[in-house]
């Protein structure tokens, strides 16, 4: 039984469709290759007239990994949670490394929201996003699209859809369509 992560595994992983979640009950790791598999087209976010009145406000503003472990703790603080102690520990180590990032969403002094992810060539991979304020996860993925098309990134996977992330854009493509859009994006030699 497998309750460990190392940097490389993850990075390979990542890079041929995989990601890990723990098993609830046994913190065993298992892998995951959905199908069909989410993603955000970069040129196909969809902010709503309620999000953009919101962003036009300017009560948010935002930063790229000031605060990534803050970011996980945000995303862990909920009754029922797969980000662990193992999770932490490997997720620091592919941030300290340079594959791992976050987008911080501030109201004023006090983050309120974030997403965290992987990155791997052109193509980010958002493994969580958590808000304390309504709109705060919203905004926060806005912005990752905004960053990661500002770095020429090709793909933005988001895992599974949801309606939340289906009201954002995002849409279900095959496996093996992104398989297809996920060899191209790692195979180039861009940076976070």
């Amino acid at each position: 039984m497998i309750k460990t992560l190392d940097t490389v595994q993850l990075i390979n992983a990542y890079a041929n469709g995989y990601f890990p979640m723990p098993e609830p009950k046994t913190e065993e790791i298992l892998w995951y290759y959905p199908d069909p598999r989410a993603v955000i087209p970069l040129d196909g976010f969809h902010c709503s007239k309620s999000l953009a009145k919101k962003l036009k406000q300017g009560i948010f503003t935002h930063t790229v990994d000031q605060d990534f472990l803050g970011v996980m703790k945000g995303c862990a603080g909920r009754k029922e949670t797969w980000i662990n102690k193992e999770f932490f520990r490997a997720y620091s180590e592919l941030h300290q490394l340079g594959f791992a990032h976050s987008l911080e969403v501030w109201r004023g002094k006090k983050m309120v929201g974030g997403v965290y992810g992987v990155s791997i060539g052109a193509a980010f991979f958002a493994e969580s996003k958590f808000h304390l304020e309504t709109d705060a996860s919203k905004v926060a993925i806005y912005y990752l699209v905004q960053e990661l098309n500002q770095r020429d990134f090709n793909l933005l996977e988001v895992q599974f859809l949801t309606p939340h992330l289906a009201r954002l854009g995002a849409r279900e493509i095959s496996a093996n369509e992104y398989l297809r859009l996920l060899k191209k994006a790692v195979s180039k030699a861009q940076k976070w």
